[in-house]
This record gives structure tokens, C-alpha cells and sequence, in this order.
């Protein structure tokens, strides 16, 4: 496990320079997660992310198999991008270890698709309580792993508000991603307000 976390941050480092900041959270009964800062100071775009670490150390399993294996199933670590500066967004680290740990607290498979719902801001003001799990291979690219391991996998979050949650639910992902897209919504603004739904 510790190795497969080592590989993983470097994977990070690699994809979006050095963090400036990381902060650790262990949950009662869980291994520990942390969450690393990375700010865009070449680009020049204004964009900070923040990727936890920690996800990948087990495989995900279905909570419904009757045998697990230790070392296959899917492996994942989230990686959300905001615009800095609009608001204090330092505050969703630890709502992002909270998603990361839910694989292992709650036996739920993070996969491209899935709606995470937190109950909470995701920070303090924040108009977003949820997240759409996104594809991965954009932003940082698959962490390939001696077989029989697969790969982990790096998954964006992408904000929602909560009638684009509710939209979601009853039309599904890829219509949501479309309105999106159809409307140019900038899915980095921590301050948006909701796309136009029908």
C-alpha cells in the first residue's frame, strides 16, 4: 500500500507541479488521507487544485461480493479544480477526504458517473454540496500497476448545485455534462449559479 501511495503522489507531482500545502485526516477505523494543494503558478490561470492521496492504498469492492480480493478492484484518487481567490476553498479539504474515504467507511465504488453527496457545503458558502465524478485520463494521466493490480486512476469532481443534482438523478450524467458544455458554464467558478435546466 505504501508504495502504491509513493507512485501515486509522484504521479501528481508529475501532472501538476509541487504542492503548497497538504493536510491529513484519519477517520475512526479508516487508514489515513490526506489532501494536497497545488496552485497554477505558471499558467498563469488562476486555478487551484486539490488531490487527495490515500484512496488508492486499497482497491474498491462491491459491498454485495461475498469473497474480496485484497488486490484487484478499481483504484482511485479525486483531483477538484477551482478558480482561486473567489472563495475560501481551503475549507473542502476535509469534505475531499470524506469522498475519499467513503470507499472503505461506506463500501461505495467512485466511478465516472456517480453523484458523491456530502449533506454539507462543500465549503463554507459554498453553492455546492455535491459533485458529478468525471472521466478520467484528462488533467492526470492513469497510474499504471504490476498486474494483477489495475491501474489508479484520477477522477475530477465537478461541482454541482443542488438542482443540477436533483437534474441529474432523472436525466442522468451525460445530459447534465451536455447542458454544460451547451451553455459554456465555467465548472471552476466557486461561485456559479446553476446551468439553465428545462
Amino acid at each position: 500500500m505504501e508504495e502504491i501511495l509513493v507512485l501515486t503522489e509522484a504521479r501528481l507531482r508529475t501532472a501538476l507541479g509541487e504542492p503548497d500545502a497538504r493536510a491529513a485526516v484519519t477517520f475512526l477505523g479508516t487508514d489515513r488521507y490526506e489532501v494536497l494543494r497545488f496552485r497554477d503558478t505558471e499558467g498563469g490561470s488562476g486555478v487551484v487544485r486539490y488531490a487527495t492521496l490515500g484512496m488508492s492504498g486499497r482497491p474498491m469492492t462491491d459491498p454485495s461480493a461475498l469473497v474480496t480480493d485484497a488486490e484487484s478492484g478499481p483504484r482511485a484518487e479525486l483531483v477538484l479544480s477551482l478558480r482561486a481567490g473567489a472563495a475560501d476553498t481551503d475549507q473542502v479539504l476535509r469534505p475531499l477526504a470524506v469522498l475519499a474515504a467513503s470507499p472503505q467507511v461506506e463500501g461505495v465504488i467512485v466511478a465516472p458517473g456517480n453523484s458523491l453527496d456530502l449533506g454539507a457545503p462543500l465549503w463554507p458558502g459554498a453553492p455546492f454540496s455535491s459533485v458529478l465524478v468525471g472521466e478520467p485520463g484528462g488533467l492526470v494521466a492513469d497510474l499504471e500497476l504490476a498486474a494483477p493490480l489495475e491501474p489508479v486512476r484520477f477522477l475530477p469532481l465537478l461541482p454541482m448545485t443542488p438542482n443540477e443534482a436533483a437534474w441529474k438523478r432523472v436525466r442522468g450524467a451525460r445530459e447534465l455534462e451536455e447542458r454544460w458544455l451547451t451553455h459554456g458554464t465555467d465548472l471552476r467558478d466557486p461561485l456559479r449559479r446553476s446551468v439553465t435546466l428545462d
